[in-house]
């Protein structure tokens, strides 16, 4: 259904319609966003800044302290990318203007390496964990109810450009603003998970049109990156199949990063990509939904249809104000599946309302546990393959696992501290309730015996992706049932505003902060200053901003 514009303010949002290239309308409003005349510039409110600033810190904790306890592909692709060195000489690269370095460092370096290297090394740190921000794709005040998911792991683009050509803070954080603009709007109207394609594939786009806007590339030339892409880097979600994952699936995002800004750098070189792609007939969008649809089933056999010349969407993006998709996305609160965290948030609640739960630490006053959740929830962390994980990418999408890893740590907990509190802080997942001993620890195996995870049907499935519908039923010994009710809006949720679920957000995002990022620097709470006032940073603290010292802990098992 074409978008209804009466509604929409065109002094603070762009809309570029269906019927328009889409390619050409982002690469203009990239260009117009990053723009120095006050006229065109993109002007978020301050909350949108001030969430940015704490998505990006927290993305590089979790980048770093995955670095330091050695996980194989940060710290591979880390090592390529040191071989990748930038080329001494004068300011200024054959395919950009107006250039103060040849290329960036990676985290916790000073040596300068190829842009594409430092960005697909940052971008696999940071997704590593899986426990940096999120967002479902759910817009509904304009019908865009997509519900794609994507991560916040695309900031090293923004970073590395404001580096390349001496830019300050404020100028990095408006591009990273940018980036999640267009990805999280990307997620509110096109599912590519129904197409078995990696969400990935948006925040690719998004990174192809701000890396070149924030480069000085012209319009045109950024088309051709974003048309080049979508023709030749469209990874599917085999990247996150099989019953035990791989490397492949952290590292995703970063790859297709690297490709796009490949793609950028080529096309400001002077190569010509595939134009107008968001109505290309043969590209992912038109062949799979919409008006441009290429083929429609006919009995047994496919008949070619002539439909409108358009993509399957319209879209609409911010400019000014508080209404940027940033603010509708979620923060982890640990490692753990965003999908989970409901059940995570119920347990929680159940032990604060029944604390003799706990009284024995070997779970033996527990006689079940049932979890009922929405699709894709269920599909994706109740595989029946997720029952026994045996590497640290499967348990942190094993809903059983995780639930049973918490519901242990609170047992341990209580048998050593018998007053003490037991909510997010206390009770946060973080790296070592994934390492190998963590994994076949007895206990949270026992406590997986006892648990099943169901699918709750329509009605939860309705309620998603609007909140995170789970509830989750412990019975004890005595047959007593305790009922979580079912939990919409869990901590990190972005509507997570009111309610008995309501929580003091930045308290635990500190307390985050802390626990992963001494596991990778001396001083956490200096690099989380850092980060978060990288605002007022100066282009001297922008070129810096990522050299620091990173403690190696050894290699994570």
């Amino acid at each position: 259904m074409p978008l209804n514009t009466a509604n929409i303010d065109t002094t603070t949002h762009v809309v570029l319609p269906r019927d328009s290239n889409q390619a050409l309308g982002l690469a203009q409003y990239a260009v117009d966003f990053m723009s120095d005349d006050p006229q065109l510039g993109g002007k978020p409110g301050r909350a949108v800044l001030e969430r940015t600033a704490l998505f990006h810190t927290d993305a590089v904790i979790c980048g770093v302290s995955a670095i330091a306890l050695g996980t194989n592909a940060p710290n591979l692709l880390r090592r390529e990318a040191l071989e990748y060195p930038a080329p001494k000489g004068s300011a200024g690269v054959s395919w950009a203007r107006d250039c103060v370095r040849t290329g960036v460092p990676p985290f916790g370096s000073d040596v300068d390496v190829a842009v594409e290297k430092a960005v697909v090394a940052n971008g696999a740190a940071v997704r590593e964990w899986d426990s940096n921000g999120t967002n479902f794709g759910y817009n509904p005040s304009l019908g865009h109810t997509a519900g794609e998911f994507g991560h916040n792991d695309f900031y090293a683009v923004a970073v590395a450009a404001a580096q390349l050509r001496g830019k300050d803070g404020a100028y990095a954080l408006r591009g990273m603003v940018l980036l999640d603009e267009i990805r999280g709007r990307l997620a509110e109207v096109f599912s590519l998970k129904t197409y078995k394609i990696d969400h990935v594939v948006h925040g690719a786009i998004a990174s192809a049109a701000t890396f070149g806007a924030m480069m000085g590339a012209r319009p045109e030339q950024i088309e051709s990156a974003i048309g080049m892409v979508v023709a030749h880097s469209i990874p599917f979600r085999a990247i996150r199949a099989g019953k035990q994952l791989s490397d492949s699936k952290g590292s995703s995002a970063a790859i297709s990063t690297e490709a796009a800004v490949l793609s950028v750098k080529r096309a400001m070189a002077g190569f010509l990509g595939p134009r107008d792609i968001f109505r290309n007939p043969e590209a992912i969008f038109r062949i799979f939904e919409g008006p441009g649809q290429m083929f429609q089933k006919v009995g047994d056999t496919h008949a070619n249809t002539q439909k409108a010349d358009a993509s399957p969407f319209d879209l609409v993006l911010a400019r000014s104000g508080d209404d940027f998709a940033v603010m509708g996305m979620h923060f982890k609160l640990g490692l753990y599946e965003h999908q989970s965290a409901g059940a995570l948030q119920g347990l929680i609640n159940i032990i604060a309302r029944a604390p003799q739960l706990l009284d024995d630490q070997s779970g033996d006053n527990i006689a079940s546990m049932v979890v009922k959740a929405y699709e894709p929830a269920f599909g994706i962390i109740g595989d029946p393959a997720k029952r026994d994980p045996r590497t640290r990418q499967s348990a942190d999408h094993s809903m059983l696992y995780l639930v049973c890893t918490m519901l242990r740590k609170a047992l341990e907990i209580r048998a050593v501290k018998p007053t003490a509190g037991l909510g997010w802080k206390e009770l946060m997942l973080t790296p070592h309730d994934f390492d190998r001993r963590a994994i076949h620890h007895e206990l949270t195996r026992a406590l997986m015996a006892k648990m099943t995870f169901e699918w709750g049907g329509t009605e939860y499935d309705s309620r998603y992706p609007d909140g995170i519908p789970t509830s989750i039923v412990v019975t004890d010994d005595q047959g007593n049932v305790f009922d979580s009710g079912l939990v919409m809006y869990p901590g990190g949720h972005a509507r997570n505003h009111a309610g008995p679920d309501v929580v003091d957000l930045r308290d635990i995002l500190g307390h985050k902060f802390q626990v992963l990022g001494a596991l990778a620097v001396a001083d956490p709470q200096a690099l989380v200053g850092r980060l978060e006032s990288i605002e007022r940073a100066t282009p001297q603290d922008v070129a810096g901003l990522y050299d620091f010292k990173i403690e190696s802990r050894g290699t994570f098992e």
